[in-house]
């Protein structure tokens, strides 16, 4: 007995090729578009603009500029939790930025920790 498949739903092998060629270039596509987000760099401020802190890509931290006027000898917590939500937002950003970008090429596939 000979199954009839209808005009179009053939060429199994074909199909399996475009799709693995269509996976690779997509593979191909978030590596070059993730080194790019890999060197992009990013100057958050907090506190007022007393502090600022300077990430890349790789959520590296470049350089933290702290302005004179928010060094206080006896109000180090200030400082510090300023220092914190600079650093945070800045992580923050960097991942919003990369997943939105690898959005725009994966679409709304899900594919956390696959390339």
């Amino acid at each position: 007995m000979r199954a009839n498949i209808p005009k179009g739903m053939g060429g199994g092998a074909q199909n399996m090729n475009a799709m693995i060629r269509q996976a690779q270039k997509m593979q191909e596509d978030m590596a070059a578009l993730q080194e790019e987000l890999d060197a992009r760099e990013y100057d958050i401020s907090a506190g007022g603009g007393v502090v600022g802190v300077k990430i890349n890509g790789k959520k590296e931290i470049l350089s933290i500029d702290i302005k004179p006027e928010i060094v206080d000898p006896d109000d180090i917590e200030t400082l510090s939790d300023i220092l914190v939500a600079a650093v945070n937002e800045a992580i923050k950003r960097v991942d919003d930025t990369n997943n939105a970008e690898m959005s725009k090429i994966t679409g709304s596939m899900g594919m956390p920790g696959l390339f």
